[in-house]
């Protein structure tokens, strides 16, 4: 029984280029092994496996073959593969810089085919957050094969992989969200509206479960009170540095 769960549940996350180190892998690891009740398999999809912690499997991040200059983000399709490396089961997909602060076995209970990130700011949009989605190994291989097919025209109809896959599930009519409280956004929902932010630290949300680091704030900049743009203060959260941990 318990080798077949193992079996059955796949977190899976992948790591390309310099811009995060084999230290997020790890501290995401130790996220979900104090997160996740049951046993379960880590899968790491990487073009640089130094570093990483040995409960880690690293596999090769599969080729997509993108064309020159696009964003890296589409590589995030080949989660989808019909043979991913003779993986089987449900994934759970985390983006690198995701911070886990609940119990996220509810992520593999939920019913659904394809679940993802509802917008937060523009609810009225299919186009959902791919930092977390869920879905059956194998299951949706006919999404991958229509962008490689048409790479260029799917390209420039929709501006990044996650507002294709999107529209791809829904128009096959598996696309489901997750519950509403379960993923947060860091700069929407943690840092208080201003001018509360000049006194008031960051807080994590009421049934929050993953927080989600988008845009211009990271863990170390939650960490160290940082914002990438000008005249947007906000206060350290060192409440991140319990979380955000091996």
């Amino acid at each position: 029984m318990g080798a077949a769960l193992r079996q059955d549940r796949i977190v899976l996350c992948m790591k390309w280029g310099t811009k995060y180190g084999a230290e997020y892998v790890n501290r995401l690891y130790g996220m979900v092994a104090r997160h996740l009740r049951g046993p379960f398999r880590f899968v790491c999809l990487t073009d640089n496996s130094m570093g990483v912690r040995p409960e880690v499997e690293c596999m090769p991040l599969p080729s997509l073959n993108l064309a020159p200059g696009a964003e890296r983000g589409w590589n995030k399709l080949t989660t989808f593969k019909a043979d991913l490396h003779g993986l089987h089961g449900t994934a759970l997909f985390l983006d690198l810089d995701v911070v886990i602060v609940s119990d996220i076995t509810p992520f593999f209970e939920t019913p659904g085919e394809f679940l993802i990130i509802k917008d937060w700011k523009r609810p009225w949009r299919i186009t959902g957050n791919s930092s977390v989605y869920r879905f059956t190994i194998g299951a949706h291989a006919d999404v991958l094969q229509y962008f490689i097919e048409n790479q260029k025209a799917v390209r420039d109809t929709y501006r990044n992989e996650q507002e294709y896959l999107s529209r791809a599930m829904k128009e096959r009519g598996r696309l489901s969200y997750w519950p509403g409280d379960w993923c947060r956004s860091y700069k929407y929902h943690c840092i208080t509206r201003w001018p509360t932010n000049f006194w008031r630290t960051p807080i994590i949300p009421h049934g929050a479960r993953i927080l989600i680091f988008h845009g211009e704030v990271n863990p170390p900049d939650a960490l160290a009170g940082r914002r990438n743009r000008r005249f947007r203060y906000v206060k350290p959260a060192p409440w991140v540095a319990e979380h955000w941990v091996e």
